[in-house]
Order: structure tokens, then C-alpha cells, then sequence
């Protein structure tokens, strides 16, 4: 399920009186380079019950996402853990901010990177598979173009996802080209927003300054 229809369980589980988070409605990306034809990736630091990243993709109108505690790597030997979580609205990859306490994922999320991506070709007997063809089958590759991140990446369902009710479980892992480094993911709490420049705690800081300084 894509587009709006596909963001049934994200705002079922929010208050949007009380969460500066979008509800939704924008249908195609632009990505940040404007160009419409190509989908955008995002990857948010999320300080929530547990201190983790997300990672986004477009497909369909609508944001694919996955929880990734340790956040991509730009090495190969990395394997990185991949939880598969509810579709968000394209409007998501812009947003930094407090989610506030009582809210579903209350806590701080800054922008970590954000950019473009394309597939790279899969093949299904004799065919090719479209990205999300290629997801719903448990593999897809693409490339990332982004601030930080940039190559090839895979993810790969390998738990679940087979009517089995078990969760599905994905890894994230960095292809083996030109562009992979061995320096890992950074550390989260000392990372910086690609938009603003802030850290989780300088974010969760001013967020508190304006709500004790209404204006």
C-alpha cells in the first residue's frame, strides 16, 4: 500500500494537535535537488526510549522506514540491524524537533543526512522488478547520494515477512565500491542536523527555551 492510503497506521498512532510532526499529503518528493523524477532518502537520529537512527526511503508517494539502532555504515563489514516501522509522509524528511511526552516516539530528531537515491537493476525471471517489487521480495539495492552517506547499499529481509507473524527483521548493509570507508557510523549524540547544524541536545535545548518563553 502507497500514498495516503498507506499512512492509515502513522496517523492513527498520532495527536497532531499536540506533535509539530506533518500528517501528510504532499504525493511526489523532488527530493532536495528538485528534481521530481528522483526519490529522496532521509536519515534521522532519533532520541526516543531507546537512542537510534531512521532510515527513510520514497517509494510510492509515501516514506519506507526502518529503525536502525546503530545507525548505516560506510563499511562494508558492517551488518547493521534493520526494523521495519509504519510508512511516514514525504513531508517527515524535513522535520527536527521535540515530539513531546505522552506522544507516540516522544523525544528529539534532528536530520542527520538527507538526499537522493536510484535503484540499482534487479531482475526477476527475465524481468525488471521495480523498487518496490524488489522490497516486497525481501532485496533491493540502490545508490545513495547524500551529504554523508554516498554508493551502494542493500537491505535484506531475513526474518518474517513470509505470513509467518513473526516480525520482520531486515540488515542494512554498504556495498563494497568506491565510496565505502571504514569509519562507521558517528557517534549519535554528538552528531550534527545536515539542515541546521544542531545536536539532539542543542534542538531538545531550544525547544524547552520557546516553550518556557511563549511568545
Amino acid at each position: 500500500m502507497s500514498g495516503s492510503n498507506g499512512l492509515t497506521t502513522y496517523r492513527g498512532k498520532r495527536h497532531f494537535d499536540r506533535t509539530r510532526e506533518p500528517q501528510g499529503g504532499q504525493t511526489s518528493s523532488g527530493a532536495s535537488s528538485g528534481d521530481t523524477d528522483t526519490p529522496c532518502f532521509v536519515v534521522q537520529i532519533h532520541d526516543a526510549s531507546t537512542l537510534h537512527f531512521d532510515f527513510r526511503l520514497e517509494v510510492d508517494g509515501v516514506l519506507k522506514s526502518w529503525s536502525v539502532p546503530k545507525g548505516p555504515s560506510t563499511d562494508p563489514q558492517d551488518k547493521r540491524l534493520a526494523m521495519p516501522t509504519e510508512d511516514h509522509p514525504l513531508e517527515y524528511r524535513e522535520f527536527e524537533g521535540v515530539i513531546p511526552d505522552g506522544e507516540y516516539g516522544a523525544g528529539t530528531v534532528i536530520v542527520w543526512d538527507e538526499g537522493s537515491y536510484r535503484p540499482l537493476p534487479g531482475r526477476k525471471k527475465g524481468r525488471t522488478r521495480t523498487f518496490a517489487e524488489a522490497l516486497e521480495q525481501g532485496h533491493a539495492s540502490f545508490w545513495l547520494d547524500g551529504s554523508k552517506l554516498h554508493g551502494g547499499y542493500a537491505l535484506t529481509r531475513f526474518r518474517g515477512g513470509d505470513g509467518s507473524g513473526k516480525r520482520e527483521s531486515w540488515l542494512l548493509v554498504k556495498e563494497n565500491d568506491d565510496r565505502a570507508e571504514r569509519r562507521g557510523t558517528p557517534d549519535a549524540r554528538r552528531a550534527r542536523s545536515v539542515r541546521s547544524g544542531r545536536t539532539l541536545k542543542r534542538v531538545a535545548e531550544e525547544e524547552a527555551g520557546e516553550q518556557g518563553n511563549p511568545r
